[in-house]
């Protein structure tokens, strides 16, 4: 059930990452931009999960300072991407923050909380990796290092934060609650940083709205489901399984858009489908 569960948040995943690029050609994606999108995606998902949480608004003062901290490293790792974004290509970025977020919490799971390693790990990781690098591109860059490092420690310690969550004895809510508190902290966040620069905010295209009660929905949804999973699934399992996987229904998806997938992103496939089966043929 829980492996079902990643299953599920991939491909939500996948499908969010279409319309955060529909929601960015329409809005473009400069830091306000960026904030506004991040502001109604989380105020869409958050009456969402309080009703998966049939309502219940749940409150200990160690899920609030970790949602707190969830929210802040999100706003970080925005602040890193934009900052990146002006030195180097996408698809370099794209490299940064998927690798950070399948290596920390893969080695999180390793070094702190007892997780074994295994062949099968060991493949998935290295077969994973060497995926993300077939969709790389040459491209402008420039000084700029702790940018790129932001992105990749950042973005990594969204999952290691969902680690600590599950993992703590500390009095705390239910998986959704916490879900309920993140998301209400990112938007009191965000919906600061907005207000404090008003007169320079534009609304979102109409046309993008779909895109962003979608990409919202999707997000929240698909975070909720590896936070359940990882309460069963060891951390060193789920990441590289929600890398290779998300880099798998994201290029599926391109055969459906102009921008048909290259030759070395069809690659870039293969060895995420191998990487994956690693933790199959070698548990």
């Amino acid at each position: 059930m829980y492996y079902s569960m990643i299953l599920i948040a991939v491909v939500m995943f996948g499908f969010q990452f279409f319309l955060n690029n529909d929601y960015e050609k329409k809005n473009g994606s400069g830091f306000l931009q960026s904030m506004v999108f991040i502001f109604g995606s989380s105020l869409v998902g958050l009456p969402v999960l309080w009703a998966i949480n049939s309502f219940k608004f749940e409150f200990t003062w160690y899920t609030f300072f970790l949602a707190t901290v969830t929210a802040l490293n999100m706003m970080a790792c925005l602040f890193c991407g934009q900052k990146a974004l002006a030195r180097i290509n996408l698809s370099l970025y794209s490299i940064f923050s998927m690798l950070g977020g399948m290596l920390l919490p893969f080695f999180a799971g390793i070094l702190f909380y007892e997780e074994k390693l295994t062949p099968g790990k060991i493949l998935c990781f290295v077969i994973v990796t060497a995926a993300l690098f077939f969709t790389f591109e040459k491209g402008q860059s420039k000084k700029g290092f702790i940018y790129y490092a932001g992105i990749f420690v950042f973005n990594g310690m969204s999952g290691v934060l969902s680690k600590i969550f599950q993992e703590s004895t500390y009095e705390k809510t239910s998986a959704a609650g916490y879900s309920v508190l993140s998301a209400l902290m990112t938007v009191l966040i965000t919906g600061a940083i907005i207000l404090f620069n008003l007169k320079k905010v534009e609304l979102p295209s109409k046309k993008s709205y779909v895109s962003l009660v979608g990409a919202g929905l999707l997000n929240k949804v698909a975070n909720y489901l590896l936070l359940i999973a990882l309460s069963q699934v060891p951390a060193s399992v789920q990441y590289p399984m929600v890398t290779g996987g998300t880099m798998i229904v994201s290029t599926i998806l391109g055969f459906f858009t102009p921008n048909k997938p290259k030759k070395k992103e069809i690659i870039s496939l293969v060895l995420s489908f191998i990487g994956l089966m690693m933790l199959v043929v070698f548990p």
